[in-house]
């Protein structure tokens, strides 16, 4: 793929430095050690870096033009057109570099979400079950549909490793790309709060924009200064929205309609009597090996029963947005029922099937707050024991570790007390914090460091009726040590677990 420089820039204003616009451009890369032959090297500030100080790098690995930022604090111009006369680069810089990166990336790959249904969601929580929601419910309408978000991109079947929930523009515009190349017909993606504030989808058009729920999350640090930045910065979405989706029981709801219907129709989902999609009668049902919930759907589009196949309240709202979406996407009800009543995300308590009337789950849940939800949402779908299962990580908070002993210690019946990713900490002294935790409550526990060692212990001693929770690494499928990173999945070890169990009984 190649396009004329001077045709890329044709919609956009830039200062020329050096060099000529009459070259040819591959490809669009934000970072140096992407750059080939014949690549636009977009120079970008960030965080802990700055990308004016690799185009030299870029230069000197081929790059047909490197863009800089028109207000960067550092390289002028005079350096920049030796770069240029050196490597035989053109040089041209553009007002805020991140934006402008986007704006070209949409450019090269001639917008590709005009070829696509795409639809973005944003909050605290629910993004990736919601996500993944909508991926099932179209891929069970027979839609050809890819997924951009934390656990993995999918094309299709085919799931690819990400290091973002939200890549960069140029990641999302080759994936977008893709997936119209290949005649896929839509796609879903969570968008951050730092995609959005780090303008990774500036200019990207969504079909619908969804909004879940606000909640003191990423504040400090190199994220969010306060809440009303966070805030700010998830309203973004619905800038370039066409529809808007937003959960009407969520405490900024008002702001958000406001803000979002300035802008587009808005639909509202939720629980309470003023919603557009609205769920009612909530009540538990285990179906085969699957504990899930039933709920009484009404809607513009669909009316009846709705089988989630996951636990919880706050699971059914994340139900009810897939559904708003499948609605606005024109899917047969049959399709959304089928999908849900199946479906499951990878880490997000998900079912360890097996035949032994036992609740397994595996969840990401790896602060007392995702715990402390977890397991209270558990003692509503558990006629038994709720066993818990889980460690904390090493080089993070001694302060996290007291905090989910002590919830794990008042809303479990039992805890074995394990490892999750030590890292350059002794495994040991992070479960001592954790008991710290523990000890504060009347709690029963046990401590196993091996961590398949613990999940069968906790397995082994559950009951007909008895839930086993395995928390902190959901998705995951590595441990990390000090002095090695292994392969360790636990979902695939508790059903190893499971399958052995199953052949005694």
């Amino acid at each position: 793929m190649s396009i004329g420089l001077a045709t890329l820039l044709q919609r956009m204003t830039c200062k020329v430095i050096a060099g000529t616009l009459d070259v040819h451009i591959t490809s669009v890369e934000f970072d140096s050690r992407k750059v080939r032959e014949g690549s636009l090297f977009v120079a970008i500030k960030g965080f802990t870096s700055d990308g004016h100080d690799y185009i030299e790098k870029a230069a000197a690995a081929g790059a047909s033009c490197i863009v800089a930022d028109l207000d960067r604090e550092k390289h002028g111009d005079e350096e920049l057109k030796a770069i240029s006369e050196q490597y035989g680069c053109t040089v041209i810089a553009m007002k805020d570099s991140r934006k402008a990166g986007a704006e070209l990336c949409a450019a090269f790959y001639a917008h590709p979400e005009d070829r696509l249904d795409l639809v973005g969601v944003t909050g605290t929580k629910g993004k990736t079950t919601i996500t993944f929601m909508i991926h099932d419910i179209l891929d069970r309408a027979g839609r050809s549909n890819g997924l951009i978000g934390t656990v993995c991109n999918m094309i299709g079947g085919e799931k690819r490793t990400t290091s973002h929930t939200t890549p960069e523009s140029h990641e999302i515009y080759e994936i977008l790309d893709e997936l119209a190349r290949k005649n896929f017909d839509s796609c879903v993606m969570e968008v951050s709060s730092q995609g959005l504030k780090m303008d990774r989808v500036y200019g990207l058009r969504f079909d619908v924009g969804c909004f879940t729920n606000l909640y003191e999350d990423h504040i400090g640090g190199d994220e969010h200064p306060d809440m009303e930045d966070y805030i700010r910065c998830k309203l973004r979405l619905f800038d370039n929205s066409r529809i808007a989706v937003v959960n009407r029981d969520c405490n900024v709801a008002d702001r958000v309609i406001e803000y979002a219907a300035a802008r587009c129709p808005v639909y509202t989902y939720g629980m309470s009597e003023n919603c557009d999609c609205r769920a009612d009668n909530l009540r538990s049902e285990r179906r085969g090996s699957v504990t899930g919930t039933v709920f009484d759907l009404e809607s513009p589009w669909y009316s009846g029963d709705v089988f989630v196949a996951l636990p919880g309240k706050f699971n059914v709202y994340n139900a009810l947005c897939a559904i708003v979406v499948a609605g606005i996407l024109k899917i047969d009800f049959k399709f959304v029922k089928e999908a849900l009543a199946d479906t499951f995300v990878p880490g997000r308590v998900q079912p360890v099937p097996n035949d032994l009337d036992i609740t397994v789950l595996v969840d990401y849940a790896h602060n007392a707050a995702s715990l402390e939800n977890v397991l209270s949402t558990l003692r509503d779908y558990t006629s038994g024991r709720i066993i818990s299962v889980f460690g904390c990580g090493g080089n993070r908070s001694a302060t996290r570790r007291f905090e989910m002993g002590e919830v794990s210690g008042r809303l479990a019946d039992h805890t074995v007390i394990t490892s999750d990713n030590p890292r350059k900490e002794d495994p040991m002294l992070i479960i001592e914090n954790i008991v710290t935790g523990m000890k504060r409550t009347d709690g029963e526990y046990e401590i196993e460091p091996d961590r398949k060692e613990a999940i069968r212990k906790a397995i082994q001693m559950a009951r007909p009726g008895d839930t086993v929770l395995i928390a902190g690494k959901g998705h995951e499928d590595y441990q990390i040590f000090a002095d090695k990173t292994i392969h360790f999945d636990d979902v695939e070890v508790a059903a190893e677990i499971l399958r052995a169990k199953e052949a005694q009984s």
